[in-house]
């Protein structure tokens, strides 16, 4: 073949080769397919907002901050963002949060069983949220025992349950419940619903038939199949794209998973931090897109991340100044971002990742200083109820821990004095928010929480007998063995001021606690019938020390010297009060204290123009503060001391649920001499006088 021809071949199949390739290669990129949200980190740093709620229980619409939620608990997030709220308590409505953080409501409005559109359904306790596909909402209805569907117009249909409590499956509008409180919804419409009192996981299918699922006729521990297996006070459940269904098995400290088939197991927790405690009572739980879970916690309010291989880390709520106070419903939106409840702060809070390298921002949690106190009308919570009774015990006080360690923590309410036997009586009117609301059976602490009051040292709902005082609203529950174990009182149960609680036990008095763990407030603003304080706080001792501890009592001319050259000096107090008609003996804590100090010739020093208050038991520090508050040798009686001490540390700072320890600089004054004045207040703003002052010499 000739060199021309060659060339012709060259150029024909150059031509061929290039249309092939413009046949087969697209003229645009071709896309990658969408691989789906991202994989869940484990141990994200979150940043913690607030949505909606003042932290003011009560009932107000409007912008987000400014709103107003009484037991806010199940929630639920749409694609656009919108986010509904279960808000029980007085309120029993469906709240509704739009994405830019109006609050309005979606349905209901008062106490009752009520299907209707809007103001015109009613619910008794709604707890947790679930939707379909369809964005309708559906609602365990706790108080009504039943099971509700509210549409996106509000209008609310029952779906199951009689409105009585028991236990039926079989046809929905003959089935019943107990106490319901955890809901969820399958990709197929199917609802599973947490039965907490009846300690079961029940199923409704599509065509309205009711099962059992999993779980038997007592609480229990059981993994097993079907009706083998134990719960014990389910709160929370979830379904994943497997068909696993999760649940929070509250007194069991446990997560649970039933299998397709109704296999229970266990899910082996797996610390990720050693020094960070378990989970305590999981009440909530939320699902990621990828199979994870978020836990809310009944004991700590802490929001968890916990993986399906069990391991787990705190999220939320484990930071100081971050303390929750009841998680109580849990939701995952589009971009991964997580939404709760704290239901005893009556605020809606939200999660989202922090920037890398960034602190998280501090941000207003917990219940409001405004959060109004029970109307109580000054009763006592002993008959008399309006007449007096002895307080043996105030907030703050140092408490031990019978086992020599006589600042163990502190006392965080109000003790009054109460015959073994005696009946204790509310003193106001008040609905059960916790699943849990009785705890400690027969042992010295025994109590029951009814609204923000706690009621303690008491044989809950029984006689010194053992006879249940309203078999109605007290269920007593009992061991294999047939003995008695615990009291059970539901969630939604109502008792009205001057009802019968339980009676006194062997510590022969009530301690009563207003607000949440961590928030506790000082009881003594309830204004009890006759309780009058005269007396002004009484100081033994002013003392300093080094900040090795050691005691600086050198004198000179009747005045301590205190060398410039210290690092610190610490001054603690020595001081108790008394109020009308306790008995001398009776030595109380104190409500502030402070120190300021004076030129000799009673001028006040540059920055103590005013005492430095320091101390403040208007609200209730962690225990951790007990040994910022009190120095050695504070205690009660218990521990061996001939009296009661309160040894205060007045250079530190234990105030507004914050504590921080500190020193007195000496070496920031000139020489010469000084007096360093105490003061030391009540509750009712009575004033120590004597031994205030310390003379005080600066070589």
């Amino acid at each position: 073949m000739s060199r021309t021809a060659w060339l012709w071949v060259v150029v024909i199949l150059t031509a061929i080769a290039l249309a092939a390739t413009f046949l087969v290669t697209p003229r645009f990129p071709v896309p990658v397919p969408d691989a789906g949200p991202p994989v869940t980190p484990f141990g994200w740093t979150g940043q913690l907002s607030l949505v909606a709620g003042d932290g003011v229980r009560g009932t107000q619409e409007g912008a987000g901050p400014q709103a107003r939620f009484d037991d806010p608990w199940g929630i639920v997030v749409m694609e656009d963002g919108t986010r509904y709220v279960a808000d029980a308590g007085d309120n029993n409505r469906i709240r509704r949060i739009t994405r830019e953080g109006m609050v309005t409501t979606l349905a209901g409005g008062r106490e009752g069983f009520a299907d209707g559109t809007g103001p015109a359904a009613a619910f008794h306790t709604p707890s947790a949220l679930a939707r379909d596909a369809g964005g309708n909402l559906y609602v365990a209805d706790t108080g009504n025992h039943a099971i509700r569907k509210v549409t996106p117009q509000g209008v609310v249909s029952t779906v199951a349950g009689t409105g009585e409590a028991g236990f039926r499956d079989g046809a929905a509008a003959q089935a019943q419940f107990n106490g319901p409180i955890g809901i969820a919804v399958d990709g197929a419409g199917r609802i599973y619903v947490a039965d907490t009192y009846n300690d079961r996981i029940r199923l409704i299918d599509r065509d309205g038939q009711v099962s059992t699922l999993a779980g038997g006729d007592m609480p229990g521990f059981v993994d097993g199949t079907g009706g083998e297996a134990r719960f014990d006070t389910p709160t929370g459940i979830a379904v994943d794209a497997t068909g696993v269904v999760w649940v929070a098995d509250l007194r069991n400290d446990a997560l649970r998973r039933i299998g397709p088939q109704g296999g229970v197991s266990t899910l082996p927790m797996q610390a990720d931090l050693p020094d960070q405690a378990g989970p305590r009572r999981p009440l909530s739980l939320a699902l990621t897109h990828d199979g994870h879970l978020y836990v809310g916690e009944l004991f700590s309010g802490r929001v968890m991340q916990v993986m399906r291989d069990g391991r787990w880390r705190a999220l939320a709520g484990h930071l100081p100044g971050q303390r929750l106070s009841r998680a109580a419903g849990l939701a995952v939106d589009a971009a991964g971002d997580v939404h709760f409840t704290d239901a005893g702060s009556h605020r809606v809070h939200r999660i989202a990742p922090l920037a890398a390298g960034n602190a998280p921002a501090p941000v207003a949690v917990g219940p409001s200083q405004d959060d109004p106190l029970p109307q109580t009308a000054g009763r006592w919570p002993l008959a008399p109820q309006d007449g007096w009774h002895e307080v043996v015990g105030t907030l703050g006080e140092v408490r031990g821990d019978y086992s020599g360690e006589s600042r163990h923590h502190l006392h965080g309410g109000l003790d009054i004095r109460g015959d073994v036997g005696a009946t204790v009586l509310a003193i106001a009117d008040g609905k059960v928010s916790s699943p849990s609301a009785a705890w400690n059976f027969n042992g010295l602490s025994e109590g029951l929480g009814l609204g923000p009051l706690d009621y303690i040292h008491m044989r809950v709902g029984r006689t010194p007998r053992g006879d249940l005082l309203d078999p109605a609203r007290f269920q007593l529950l009992r061991d294999l063995s047939g003995d008695p174990s615990r009291i059970r009182v539901r969630r939604g149960a109502r008792f009205a001021a001057g009802d019968a609680l339980g009676t006194v036990n062997r510590m022969a008095h009530v301690h009563l606690s207003i607000g949440p763990s961590g928030y506790e407030r000082n009881a003594i603003a309830l204004g009890f019938t006759g309780f009058t304080d005269t007396y002004p706080p009484r100081i033994d001792e002013v003392a300093l020390f080094d900040t090795l501890d050691q005691p600086i009592d050198q004198r000179q001319d009747g005045r301590v010297l205190v060398p410039r050259d210290l690092q610190g000096v610490r001054i603690v107090v020595d001081a108790w009060d008394q109020v009308d008609r306790n008995l001398p003996r009776r030595r109380l804590g104190l409500y502030a204290l402070g120190y300021q100090l004076l030129h000799d010739d009673g001028t006040p020093v540059t920055g103590f123009e005013s005492p430095r208050m320091t101390l403040d038991f208007q609200r209730l520090p962690s225990d951790e503060a007990v040994q910022i508050a009190y120095a050695p040798g504070s205690g009660i009686t218990v521990h061996g001391s001939a009296v009661t001490r309160f040894k205060y540390s007045v250079t530190n700072t234990v105030r507004d649920g914050r504590w921080s320890e500190g020193t007195w600089q000496a070496g920031a004054l000139p020489p010469g001499d000084y007096t360093l004045r105490i003061t030391a207040r009540d509750y009712h703003g009575n004033e120590a006088q004597g031994r205030r002052d310390l003379k005080l010499r600066l070589p």
